[in-house]
């Protein structure tokens, strides 16, 4: 048996369970290997029959037996039956909605069950629990613990525990070689693979099963760092151009903004044109709240770009190049950025989709015009336009630059490497990078999966911004919130209302979650509530047209309330919108409410935001809460990672981090212990010749982790 064998040539498997292995990302015999359990069970923990209550969650081993679908006498709701035994006595089962289970299992099989009891005329039953295999067909040994898989139709925990013991019967573990250095693992006390192999399949006791988990999610975060660092090291490798401004230049730029700038943003500024400075590319990451003014810090790095000659020349001029995900904010950033440079002899245009624009207009420089995508790409390929904004369109082969010096992206931080060589100039020189980001990263989430990108965080709002007025709204007091709403609206303001989904859920099909949807809620609201106002709907799954459309309609003031999902578009400036609602709002992570939230924090009149909740629960009551007491979107972002961990992270799952990663990004020493060992290792030996076994690991790692 080798590693890198398929299932099935060892094990006897039906097509049908090879597409289910393949559902859980399970191709190979390494595969299996590495499929952890989620959790682990305790035999010792279980109890009788006999001794069960009602009101008691609890843990019962037994047979199963009588197996058959029903309906409900009273709303014929469909539902699986059966009969748990143990030596003790017998207990009936019921899972409402859930017809299929009596197909799944089967009679006389050997169940753990937990769950719920419930009583019905005076006879209990356990009321929609979890089953599944028995432990006593699978324990190892004298341990009490038996591990629980993630599992998929026809793939059990205990057909994975018995594949796994044929696999550790072939003696195939005494030929795994361990990647990480042996004196990592000392230093850290962290068994070898072999040990945490078997210690994870198989723990004799919680202690066994936690230093395996330890070691994987170790594993996991140092072999991310790895990559990180050997791309910043590989970066510091390249040559950039050298920008030198002077901080009486910057001061008399930033002395034309229409506000003040915070102290946050000329430390910023500050930071960055120190790494401008200097002939390595600047990868640098902007981190700030919703209105902390992430556009005019990089506005005036273009400033100190677009001002600055190649080097060795008296004449031409220096290329930024800015890219945004959406094409209306791509055109917001260019009406932006022609208020700015209006009063300097600079040429900025756009360029997306649906065509290019310049400014200034030859006829009337004081606006811009309409010009052919041809005719702009030969301008910025000879270099007579300093500044280009536009969306993906800017990274198509046909746009060729001639000094470009300096790139931002919008919202797109995994813009790297790959895109970044796509940006082609005539010289032989990497652009400097700026990324910004609205969404509050935790400090373990930016130094793990951002390691090769130098943080900077806008932690100040401007002056004279309004605070959001926040409440949480329980269902009680949907009325008279509905009142306040209208009273703004009735003064000229705007309102979005999002919600969860995009239409409703099919209440016939299993375990539907019940959520507001964008389609009805429009359609009710309309019906019921504002009948005499425009109400608009917005979703990912519109063509990008009608977004476009909609979105415009409401930037100018034609729609009164805009009924959205979480979709609605990043850092679009609609000035008039002073209220949010948000449907559903236990549905989302605190960080991507209080993103969410900023969406009216762009004008000047007072906001509000409305959490509307389904239920009085007090554990989401006081997690709501904390969006109003909360100085700012990071420490959102911490507390929502420690209430309801890593997944609860917009996009976060879309990287390829396991589980266990995820758990170890929650734990700040163990992720910068991970970050020292690969950077020391980077430094000594950046191809990594001397360890040829983790090369090769972190080959195969770097192909699941996408980063770009």
């Amino acid at each position: 048996m080798k590693l890198e064998d398929k299932p099935r040539d060892h094990f006897r498997i039906l097509p049908n369970t090879e597409r289910s292995l393949k559902k859980i990302s399970v191709e190979t015999i390494e595969d299996l290997l590495y499929h952890f359990p989620r959790s682990y069970g305790d035999v010792a923990e279980t109890v009788s029959i006999a001794s069960l209550k009602k009101g008691d969650t609890a843990v019962v081993f037994g047979q199963i037996s009588n197996l058959k679908i029903s309906k409900a006498f009273r709303k014929r709701i469909a539902m699986a039956e059966a009969t748990l035994e143990d030596d003790s006595g017998r207990i009936k089962i019921v899972w409402f909605h859930q017809p299929y289970l009596a197909k799944i299992l089967h009679d006389g099989a050997n169940v753990r069950v937990e769950g719920k009891v419930a009583e019905r005329k005076e006879s209990l039953y356990l009321s929609n629990p979890k089953i599944a295999d028995a432990p006593n067909l699978f324990s190892s040994g004298s341990s009490t613990l038996y591990p629980i898989y993630p599992e998929t139709r026809g793939i059990t925990s205990n057909w994975i525990f018995h594949k796994i013991q044929n696999i550790f019967n072939s003696k195939i573990l005494d030929e795994i070689k361990d990647p990480i250095p042996e004196e990592i693992l000392r230093k850290y006390s962290l068994p070898s693979l072999r040990t945490a192999l078997i210690y994870i399949h198989t723990p004799k006791n919680k202690d066994d099963a936690e230093k395996a988990r330890k070691r994987f999610a170790f594993e996991e975060i140092f072999f991310i760092q790895l990559d990180r660092q050997k791309l910043r090291h590989k970066l510091r490798e390249e040559k950039s151009f050298v920008i030198d401004k002077s901080s009486k230049d910057i001061e008399d730029f930033e002395n034309r903004f229409p506000f003040k700038p915070t102290n946050a943003q000329r430390r910023a500024i500050s930071q960055a044109l120190k790494d401008l400075n200097k002939d390595q590319p600047m990868s640098r990451l902007l981190e700030g709240d919703v209105g902390s003014g992430k556009t005019a810090v990089a506005a005036t790095l273009a400033y100190a770009v677009a001002t600055s000659k190649p080097k060795g020349q008296t004449f031409g001029t220096l290329q930024t190049a800015i890219m945004a995900p959406t094409e209306i904010l791509a055109k917001q950033h260019f009406e932006s950025f022609i208020k700015l440079f209006n009063h300097l002899p600079i040429n900025i245009a756009l360029i997306t989709g649906s065509g290019a624009r310049k400014f200034p207009s030859k006829t009337n420089p004081d606006t811009w015009t309409d010009i052919s995508r041809k005719q702009l790409q030969k301008w910025v390929e000879n270099g007579e336009i300093a500044i280009i904004i536009g969306t993906h369109a800017l990274i198509q082969k046909s746009v060729k630059f001639k000094h470009l010096a300096f790139v931002v992206i919008d919202e797109q931080h995994r813009f790297g490497t790959a895109q970044r060589q796509k940006l082609v100039t005539k010289e032989d020189v990497v652009p400097h990078l700026l990324s910004m980001t609205a969404t509050p990263i935790p400090r373990t989430l930016a130094l793990t999966l951002y390691g090769d990108l130098d943080l900077t965080l806008l932690d100040e709002m401007p002056a004279g911004r309004k605070e959001i007025k926040t409440e949480v709204i329980p269902p009680n007091k949907r009325q008279e919130t509905y009142k306040k709403i209208r009273e703004e609206i009735e003064k000229g303001r705007q309102v979005y209302v999002i919600c969860p989904r995009i239409d409703e859920p099919d209440p016939s099909k299993e375990l539907a979650i019940l959520a507001k949807s964008v389609k009805e809620e429009a359609k009710r609201l309309k019906r019921d509530v504002f009948q005499e106002y425009k109400i608009e709907i917005l979703h990912s799954k519109m063509k990008p047209v009608e977004k476009e459309k909609i979105m415009l309609s409401f930037q100018k003031g034609e729609t009164d309330i805009l009924v959205s999902t979480s979709v609605v578009e990043v850092g679009v400036n609609v000035e008039n919108a002073s209220v949010i609602v948000i449907e559903g709002a236990e549905r989302f992570g605190l960080a991507q409410l209080h993103q969410l939230r900023g969406r009216v924090l762009r004008g000047t009149h007072q906001p509000y935001c409305y959490i509307f909740t389904e239920t009085n629960s007090k554990i989401t009551s006081d997690r709501l809460r904390a969006l109003s007491t909360a100085k700012n979107g990071f420490e959102l972002a911490e507390f929502d990672l420690a209430q309801r961990g890593m997944g609860e992270l917009s996009g976060v799952k879309q990287w390829g981090v396991g589980d266990l990663g995820m758990e170890a990004i929650r734990n700040i020493k163990m992720v910068e212990a991970a970050r020292t060992e690969a950077m020391k290792l980077i430094e000594k030996d950046k191809n990594l010749e001397k360890y040829p076994l983790l090369k090769k690991y972190l080959e195969k790692t770097s192909k699941k982790i996408h980063f770009e």
